[in-house]
């Protein structure tokens, strides 16, 4: 098991990442304009299968639905100790769950490529197909991220912290700002706080559209018939790298900063560097 200063050292590498994280770059403002246009001309049976897609991950928030990730594959993150269930985790150190969790990533952004190139070949109609899909495949590989870390997405409190780190990649830099904060409360003995958390979640659906206008400069090429597998291979690669390295982090964090407190150590303000011994 990590010593404490070396997971303060780990937890002092997260709060750098998370300082980067509220710059934007200023045309990525300009990211739901193709997406205006989109939903002018996507036909109508089309923008209704969206919304079926879109009722789904609603669902997700209640129950988990069809997206929700079993514990059970807990074996295959970590093939060489004898796991089975979330606690058998308490053993294992940071550093292997990050190593699980990297393997994990790897096979996402190639299976995402994959998945972007196929979408990609149809251009303009099967975009509509495409950007669902990559939603629901990208909240399966958050789960199973959280489930490296020891967190179970059978609780609805994990499924809202996951809809917010997907509201997080999505957001402009003051929404980045705002939901980093919200993210460092998820664990508060503060009630209030938590409760918080989930008003200001300001509904599944409206996160869920933002996050699809947000991706829409990414996905303005992969409307081109055939030339649309390049960029869509791309696109939802570099959208699952973004994805998965905040649910790293993340959920590292929180993992880190049990650790710590399990240590003795008083976490004196939520993403301060300054963590002082318990007396």
């Amino acid at each position: 098991m990590e010593t404490s200063a070396q997971l303060v050292d780990e937890l002092k590498e997260i709060e750098k990442w998370e300082k980067s994280q509220k710059g934007l770059w200023f045309w990525e403002r300009i990211g739901r304009l193709p997406f205006q246009l989109l939903d002018k001309l996507t036909p109508t049976f089309l923008q209704r299968k969206l919304g079926v897609l879109l009722d789904e991950l609603g669902q997700y928030i209640q129950s988990g639905g069809r997206y929700l990730s079993s514990v059970s594959s807990l074996k295959s993150y970590y093939p060489h100790q004898n796991i089975h269930t979330l606690e058998d985790l308490e053993s294992i150190p940071v550093k292997q769950m990050d190593d699980a969790v990297k393997k994990l990533r790897k096979n996402r952004k190639r299976l995402a490529t994959f998945q972007g190139a196929s979408t990609g070949i149809g251009g303009f109609i099967t975009i509509s197909i495409d950007i669902p899909f990559l939603l629901g495949f990208q909240l399966k590989t958050l789960q199973d991220i959280a489930i490296c870390y020891g967190y179970h997405p059978n609780d609805q409190k994990e499924r809202l912290y996951i809809l917010k780190i997907l509201q997080l990649v999505s957001s402009d830099i003051i929404g980045k700002r705002t939901i980093l904060k919200q993210l460092s409360l998820i664990d508060s003995p503060d009630e209030a706080a938590r409760r918080d958390i989930i008003s200001e979640l300001q509904g599944w659906r409206e996160v869920v559209m933002t996050y699809r206008d947000q991706v829409g400069w990414k996905k303005l090429f992969q409307m081109i018939p055939i030339i649309g597998a390049i960029f869509g291979a791309m696109t939802n690669r570099s959208t699952l790298h973004e994805l998965s390295e905040a649910g790293m982090m993340l959920y590292r964090k929180r993992r880190i900063k049990e650790r710590l407190r399990q240590n003795g150590y008083n976490i004196i303000k939520p993403g301060s560097q300054s963590e002082n011994k318990s007396e």
